[in-house]
């Protein structure tokens, strides 16, 4: 029986944390509103800048090939023109999942 304890254990090993939970569009909208709204349409009607100087969320969304890890990954790597804001990965997912959502839909 002293088997028994670790065995029951191993299934919580097999799931990495970050699978253990779906991304949570609804998290990521509000750190769109806090920190991309700034620069970025995030959702249709606002908020945000109308502006062709930075990527709505739609058009991010639309771009071929642009799935919630490609977006996710991107958040996490810095690059020119954004600022880094140290996204964790779950928060990064989050914001992922919302920009997806913002997707328009097919015609």
């Amino acid at each position: 029986m002293r088997w028994l304890l670790p065995v029951m254990l191993m299934p919580g090993l097999l799931v990495p944390p970050a699978a253990a939970r779906a991304a949570d569009p609804a998290e990521g909208a509000k750190l769109a509103a806090q920190w991309c709204a700034n620069c970025h349409r995030i959702a249709a009607g606002g908020p945000g800048p109308a502006s062709d100087a930075v990527p709505s969320f739609a058009a991010i969304a639309a771009t071929p090939g642009r799935t919630e890890d490609a977006i996710a990954t991107f958040l996490r790597q810095p690059h020119p023109g954004m600022p880094d804001h140290g996204l964790t990965l779950r928060q990064a997912q989050d914001l992922a999942a919302f920009v997806a959502a913002q997707r328009p839909a097919a015609r």
